[in-house]
């Protein structure tokens, strides 16, 4: 019995830890990576831009 409590208690826990740490921690990631892509995107582009006016 103990063990059949233990086990489901140890689901409920395993569960409640991916909910509210991992899943917004890997969101929270990849919309850090999306902005500095987004930034890194635009810096690149507007070098280019300049870089082809100059000529």
């Amino acid at each position: 019995m103990a063990r059949t409590v233990l086990t489901v208690l140890g689901i409920i826990l395993a569960l409640w830890l991916v909910f509210a740490f991992i899943i917004p921690a890997l969101f929270a990631t990849l919309k850090f990576l999306l902005v500095l892509a987004i930034i890194a995107f635009l810096v690149v582009a507007a070098v280019t831009l300049v870089g082809k006016m100059s000529r």
